[in-house]
C-alpha cells in the first residue's frame, strides 16, 4: 500500500479521520490562520492551523489516503478571493470538504447531482464585507494527483503551483450578466450569521 511519502504517523492520523465528514470535523478544529501562505497537508498537520487553500489540499490529500480520487475544484469570485474545496463523490453525487473564514462555504454533503449544483450550493452564502453576492464561475475538478513529482502532500516548501493552475484553467459561468446586475446586498441578520467568529488582521 503506498504511503504517498508521509511518515508513518502522518498515515495514522490520517486514517484515523475515517470518513469525509471525520476530515472537516479536523478542518473546522483547526483555527483558520490569515497568513499569506501556501503550506502542503503535512504542514497543516504540523502547525495545525490553515486557511481556504491549504484546507481544501489537505482535504484532498486525506480523501486520497481514505480511497477517494484527490479532487478540488475553484470557485471565481468578482471583487472578491476565490475560494478553493476538495470534492469527492458518493454513488455518483457530489460533496465538498473546505475551510473558510465564513461560516456557510465550508461542508457539504454528497447530495449535489453535479458541479453546477454544488457551486450553486455556496452562492447565496458567499459574500464579501460590503454584502455584495461575488460567487460567479466554477473550475472543472483538478486531480492533485497531476503534482505528484512535486511532493505536493509533502513539500516542506510553498505549493503556490497549485494556485496557479487553478489560476489558468478555465471557468463555467454561473450568471448571466443581468443577473450580475440586478443581485441585491445581503441583509443585515445575514451577514452578521455568515461573518459569525470572523478572523480579521
Amino acid at each position: 500500500m503506498s504511503t504517498f511519502g508521509f511518515t508513518p504517523a502522518e498515515l495514522r492520523f490520517l486514517r484515523s479521520l475515517k470518513t469525509p465528514a471525520g476530515i472537516q470535523r479536523f478542518i473546522d478544529r483547526v483555527p483558520y490562520h490569515l497568513a499569506a501562505t501556501s503550506w502542503s497537508p503535512r504542514l497543516v498537520m504540523r502547525e495545525q492551523t490553515a486557511h481556504c487553500l491549504e484546507g481544501a489540499i489537505f482535504g484532498a490529500a486525506a480523501l486520497r489516503v481514505l480511497g477517494f480520487p484527490p479532487l478540488i475544484f475553484d470557485l471565481e469570485a468578482d471583487r472578491d478571493t476565490d475560494h478553493v474545496v476538495a470534492i469527492y463523490q458518493v454513488r455518483g453525487h457530489w460533496g465538498a470538504i473546505a475551510k473558510s473564514n465564513y461560516t456557510g462555504c465550508r461542508w457539504r454533503d454528497p447530495v449535489f447531482r453535479n458541479l453546477r449544483e454544488l457551486a450553486m450550493s455556496y452562492f447565496d452564502v458567499y459574500f464579501n464585507l460590503r454584502g455584495e453576492r461575488t460567487l460567479r464561475a466554477y473550475s472543472q475538478p483538478v486531480d492533485l494527483s497531476r503534482f505528484d513529482k512535486l511532493n505536493w502532500m509533502t513539500a516542506e516548501k510553498s505549493v503556490w503551483f497549485i494556485a496557479e493552475h487553478l489560476c489558468h484553467i478555465p471557468h463555467t459561468p454561473l450568471l448571466k450578466p443581468w443577473m450580475a446586475k440586478s443581485l441585491q446586498r445581503l441583509d443585515k441578520r445575514s451577514f452578521d450569521a455568515g461573518t459569525l467568529g470572523l478572523r480579521k488582521k
